[in-house]
């Protein structure tokens, strides 16, 4: 659906800006908020600031892996209404109006506010497109990833501020059309769950139970595995691959590291299988001071530590190379397939994280010994090469839907932050649309 615009329009005179409508002041924004510290309220609830969720509850997120401090004392009050900004972050879009009461880092900027504006209006507005755009103009410092909001060109930032009825229409048509479009991500997130479920499934049911639904089984006596074919066999791990972990030479010793040619890998390379490339390098030097294992393709790798997508997440590696500590190496035996055995180990992926949990670890790290000791079944070289081809194929058909989910994903996502700096900028006039079903 095509928008309508305002009659006239006017320079801002801001560049990020641009033009806006004719008859919207803009006002800088310490006319709005002021800034605040309230400190010495630690029994409140702990809030975070997203770039895409605004201030929420930082227990209603499973993604947020920052420790919060032991003295809570020094976080600040945050009440509805209120600005919140992510003083490092704020030219990524992490700025918000809270709805919510509870504090946040000391490290946050905090405001309370002196408007009568509408909030909602405000929330999208601070938010859009253009203004995380004027907010990298006011951050500044040595490297990107650590520019800081400079507080005082903050302050002076301009904030358009259309009529209290149009505020509202805006405010009402975003918060309807958002709506539609959250729910159309909503359902691509779901769609991709339920394919990694149907893959996770399909792996599963071969890596145990084959590809012949007629063959007689038998109980492997292994909890994870169930009941196998009858004619598989039923062993450790470290009986069908060498199982060692690697080294790190020492960031000390530039003669480990500069000029390098010999691929080094790190463990976060599980995270892609294949893994067909390095990007770190160590020397002839470090390879023979260090004893690092040089590990001959194809191999398996798996993840050893880490508490998010490292830890028990493996991958095959496809080109000669040494890695870290935390990364154990399978070199398998003839006769095993290391396509076979690395889907073995997706399936394994939730067990092996268990077991490393249990086993008492501070970090939930899994080592050498225990993976080695792993019960997995293991059919003849025939069948594990039919059974790692099918898997193969079936994987691809995944990737590819679950690809086009993303595609699909991405788009919403760049639609409704189009559609939210143009309402809030004035690009299209929706004061008719407030009340009536938009496309």
């Amino acid at each position: 659906m095509s928008f309508p615009r305002y009659p006239k329009y006017k320079d801002s005179g801001v560049e990020w800006l641009g033009e806006v409508p004719e008859h919207w002041p803009c006002i800088p924004l310490w006319t709005c908020f002021r800034r605040v510290k309230r400190i010495g309220f630690e029994g409140e609830e702990l809030l975070s600031v997203y770039r895409d969720y605004g201030v929420v509850p930082k227990s209603s997120r499973d993604d947020n892996f920052n420790k919060p401090s032991d003295d809570l004392s020094v976080y600040q009050l945050v009440i509805p209404g209120d600005l919140v900004i992510n003083k490092m972050k704020a030219w990524q879009g992490s700025v918000a109006i809270s709805d919510h009461r509870g504090i946040v880092s000391p490290a946050y900027f905090t405001y309370e506010a002196c408007h009568k504006a509408n909030s909602r209006y405000l929330h999208y507005l601070m938010r859009s497109l253009r203004y995380v755009t004027g907010y990298l103009t006011v951050s500044k410092g040595i490297r990107v990833n650590q520019w800081d909001l400079e507080p005082q060109h903050h302050s002076r930032m301009p904030l358009l501020i259309p009529p209290s009825a149009e505020q509202a229409a805006i405010a009402t048509f975003l918060d309807r059309e958002t709506a539609k479009i959250d729910a159309l991500i909503a359902e691509q997130q779901r769609l991709i769950e339920l394919l990694q479920e149907k893959r996770q499934a399909v792996i599963s049911h071969a890596v145990t139970k084959g590809l012949n639904p007629d063959v007689p089984m038998k109980d492997s006596g292994v909890e994870w595995l169930g009941e196998v074919p009858e004619h598989w066999q039923v062993t450790r791990l470290k009986r069908l691959a060498a199982v060692r972990n690697g080294s790190t030479p020492s960031r000390e010793r530039p003669d480990y590291w500069e000029g390098g040619d010999f691929p080094w890998l790190n463990s976060s390379v599980v995270n892609t299988s294949p893994v067909a490339a390095a990007d770190q390098f160590v020397t002839p030097c470090a390879l023979r001071e260090c004893h690092l294992p040089i590990v001959q393709p194809p191999a398996v790798l798996v993840g050893m530590t880490g508490q998010g997508k490292t830890r028990g997440m493996s991958a095959i590696l496809l080109y000669e190379a040494t890695v870290s500590q935390h990364l154990a190496i399978l070199q398998p035996q003839a006769g095993v397939n290391a396509s076979f055995l690395k889907r073995v180990l997706d399936m394994a992926y939730p067990y092996l994280r268990r077991d490393s949990e249990e086993a008492g670890s501070t970090k939930g790290a899994i080592t050498c010994e225990a993976l080695g000791n792993f019960a997995v079944a293991i059919p003849s070289p025939e069948e594990q090469h039919h059974i790692a081809i099918h898997l193969s194929e079936h994987s691809d058909r995944v990737s590819g839907l679950t690809k086009a989910a993303e595609i699909a994903m991405d788009l919403l996502q760049e639609r409704r932050s189009a559609l939210i700096s143009a309402a809030v900028t004035g690009q299209i006039d929706v004061r008719g649309l407030a009340g009536s079903e938009a496309a």
